[in-house]
């Protein structure tokens, strides 16, 4: 009777044995199938940590870490995205743009940085100051009522101010893009220009009042001066004949109000122009100056010169 339980007893050592040996193998076999993957991940702060985990979508990567993006950051591939081992996971700033390169064309050709580079143009800034004329009044005074014969006499020469403005101009290809003011000091302030309104005073031997070249005078001053090129955006055509009929030509031809007639020489900044076009913005005290580029209008900008009609 006890050797039959002993035996028993033996047989039941055995089973369990047996079963604790197939559930330490599956476990095992469990172990063996899932695949762990070592991901670097780093913070938007620069820190780095690398995980071992058995996840390949990067957004459950993250959640199994308790890694949770703020509204204003993103990762680098994206949530959706599938990592292998040795991969990693970048935060960064939604804001953030990483330039890929593509190693291989359509073609199979490789495309090098170098050749990247080439086609890129980078923008710079410069601060750049310049001096600008500031124009004077004329202040008129008249003290005949209204008696005809008059003539105008200068009691106080007008003289031009000078301001002091400051720009920031951007350059792409050494070509000014853009133009911003930033800053604007008076250096000298203008002097006015008094005019006296006054009896004409005649001599006995003749009744006739003595005039000066009143055209001239009303025409001289300081003027608003812009530049424009034969291009479409700056003539609405390409030809680069101007309203006289004339080939518009770069240090001659300049666009001007009607009350210059053409073929009117007038001296800008010490330059003499011809005046031989017009423009349905050329009005008042402005002229357009002809020049050989788009980029030499954009690069003259708008000056404040003086302007006379030259004998």
């Amino acid at each position: 009777m006890k050797k039959q339980e002993k035996a028993s007893i033996s047989i039941i050592r055995i089973i369990a044995i047996s079963i604790l040996l197939i559930f330490i193998s599956g476990i095992g076999v469990m172990a063996v199938n899932t695949q762990l993957n070592d991901i670097k991940i780093v913070l938007q702060n620069g820190y780095e940590m690398t995980v071992l985990t058995s996840k390949t979508k990067v957004a459950d990567i993250l959640k199994e870490n308790n890694i949770i993006l703020e509204e204003d950051q993103k990762t680098i591939p994206d949530l959706e995205s599938e990592l292998v081992a040795g991969e990693s996971i970048k935060i960064t700033d939604k804001s953030y743009q990483e330039v890929q390169i593509a190693k291989i064309s359509e073609d199979g050709i490789q495309n090098s940085l170098n050749q990247l580079l080439e086609g890129y143009a980078p923008i710079t800034e410069k601060i750049v100051v310049e001096q600008v004329p500031i124009p004077y009044e004329t202040v008129t005074k008249n003290a005949t009522g209204e008696e005809a014969n008059v003539t105008n006499k200068v009691l106080q020469e007008g003289k031009e101010g000078i301001k002091e403005v400051t720009y920031k101009v951007k350059y792409q290809n050494e070509q000014e893009i853009e133009r911003t003011q930033l800053s604007e000091v008076v250096i000298q302030e203008p002097i006015q220009k008094i005019v006296q309104v006054q009896k004409l005073q005649t001599s006995r031997s003749s009744t006739l009042p003595r005039t000066s070249n009143t055209a001239t005078t009303a025409s001289s001053g300081t003027y608003k001066i812009t530049a424009y090129c034969p291009c479409a955006k700056c003539c609405g055509k390409t030809t680069g004949r101007t309203a006289s009929g004339t080939q518009a030509t770069a240090g001659r031809t300049v666009a001007a109000p009607s009350k210059f007639a053409f073929g009117t020489k007038l001296n800008i900044g010490g330059h003499i122009y011809t005046v031989e076009d017009r423009g349905g913005a050329i009005q008042g005290n402005r002229i357009d100056i002809f020049v050989g580029s788009h980029a030499e209008a954009l690069q003259w900008g708008v000056r404040y010169l003086s302007v006379s009609v030259a004998n």
